[in-house]
């Protein structure tokens, strides 16, 4: 399994151990001021001292298009009589006939190491526009196949981190808080897309409420999460099997 995977023991001669990495941030917050904004910026700045090549999707600022929809293929549908997006999807990336702004993200993903999400939760799950980036550019015959998912996922050589603020507390994400185990939102988010497309997913990044923080509180959150990225590359991914979430 994808959890059982380690990193740790592999030596490299290069400074700071993983220069030369590539990493892709897929972004979404409107506020650059934000903590999201801000955990974004900390991962740029440790991740680029590493040597690392950080490229960021600021979904918001590219405006980018979450609806799946005909205007995806540039070339002729497989079936103009019935539209289903996912068949036609697979379809235009095997004929090369994907949209250019789809054809664009698919290349970053392509080329990262690692890949992390960074975003707001909004109703137990990521923004819209986070959503339809993984609408859109995890496509069948991209990212998986059938049976080439999960562990025989096309994306099995990379690495994928969620990083997320809420608007609770820890508390209220316990196994006795109202919102329950904070593992529970996960498991659609990191097993269900991520691990279904091979990703090797790593622990998440949880910023519980920021925004009910003190100043000081809030600093210390992004210095931790700068902190964790200085020994990234020797994470062991998770056990992503049912009983990490559900026991």
């Amino acid at each position: 399994m994808s959890g059982t995977v380690s990193l740790v023991g592999t030596e490299d001669p290069r400074p700071w151990g993983r220069a030369g990495k590539r990493v892709l941030i897929v972004y979404a917050h409107q506020e650059p001021k934000s903590m999201n904004g801000s955990l974004k910026d900390a991962a740029v700045t440790e991740l680029s001292i590493q040597g690392c090549q950080v490229t960021v999707s600021d979904l918001y600022a590219m405006n980018f298009e979450p609806r799946a929809t005909k205007k995806d293929f540039a070339g002729p549908l497989n079936n103009s009589d019935f539209f289903n997006y996912g068949v036609e999807a697979h379809s235009a990336y095997k004929k090369g006939f994907l949209s250019s702004d789809v054809i664009e993200e698919q290349k970053k993903v392509q080329e990262a190491d690692l890949i992390i999400f960074q975003f707001p939760l909004y109703w137990f799950s990521v923004p819209a526009i986070m959503k339809g980036w993984m609408d859109r550019v995890l496509c069948q015959g991209f990212a998986f196949d059938f049976p080439e998912c999960f562990d025989r996922g096309f994306l099995q050589n990379k690495l994928a981190l969620i990083s997320f603020t809420t608007g609770g507390d820890a508390e209220l994400y316990s196994k006795t808080g109202l919102s329950g185990d904070i593992k529970y939102v996960l498991w659609p988010l990191q097993h269900g897309v991520l691990h279904f497309c091979g990703f090797k997913v790593l622990a998440p990044q949880v910023t519980f409420a920021p925004e009910y923080s003190s100043e000081d509180k809030r600093k210390e959150m992004v210095e931790s999460w700068a902190r964790r990225l200085e020994t990234i590359w020797k994470e062991k991914p998770i056990n992503c099997t049912p009983s990490w979430y559900f026991e």
